[in-house]
């Protein structure tokens, strides 16, 4: 949006929540469980991929080359591969925060909690712009994931099929925030970072605000 942040108040928008990035963990929670779209997608995207890891992990069985410790070994490996990628899925979000506007942005990386941020300090984001900027990594490493799996060995597609459930299962904070904004969408919520006091804001619009935009 073309608006910087102190200008929020006189366009008829009040804030929503404070959210410090220490207490992202709880907030993610509280939002994943709300009923959305997000939200629901996200464990049905989770629970196909468990399937998928379970499918791979069992095909075979009673081949008499089946190692059970083989498969385990090429299912970790995925796991591995799904960490490795951490850095490559904030850059994403720092790609399509910038291609919405963006200019300052910035990681926040809290390994105790293990929690990773891309910031996109006083941008005010919309709706939309959000969801490009949150959704990009989980559809560009999904998407190449899948295309992978059609090309690769047996071996291989447990492998790949691991990242697949475990990328999956580490955008619970994409996928909860976008989750907050599905959640509070009558509002028409927006949100920038403050980077330097580690703080996210949400704001809306006031009902009367609403009222006149009819």
């Amino acid at each position: 949006m073309k608006i910087k942040p102190e200008e929020l108040t006189e366009n008829g928008y009040v804030l929503l929540d404070k959210l410090g990035h220490k207490e992202l963990v709880p907030f993610i929670r509280t939002y994943i469980k709300k009923r959305t779209k997000y939200s629901m997608f996200y464990y049905i995207s989770n629970f196909i991929m468990f399937g998928l890891v379970g499918y791979f992990f069992v095909q075979g069985y009673n081949l008499p080359n089946y190692s059970f410790g083989d498969r385990f070994t090429h299912f970790s490996y995925g796991l591995t591969i799904a960490l490795l990628l951490i850095p490559l899925h904030e850059y994403i979000h720092v790609l399509a925060y910038k291609s919405q506007g963006a200019t300052n942005t910035s990681y926040d990386v809290n390994l105790k909690k293990f929690y990773f941020m891309a910031l996109a300090d006083k941008f005010v984001a919309n709706k939309k712009e959000f969801e490009i900027a949150a959704l990009a990594p989980f559809i560009v490493i999904t998407t190449t994931l899948i295309i992978l799996l059609f090309l690769a060995n047996p071996n291989l597609k447990l492998t790949i099929s691991a990242v697949l459930f475990a990328h999956t299962a580490m955008c619970s904070g994409d996928f909860g925030l976008l989750s907050y904004f599905e959640f509070h969408k009558h509002k028409e919520p927006v949100t920038y970072d403050d980077v330097e006091n580690e703080t996210s804001y949400f704001y809306g619009q006031t009902s009367e605000r609403e009222m006149t935009t009819l």
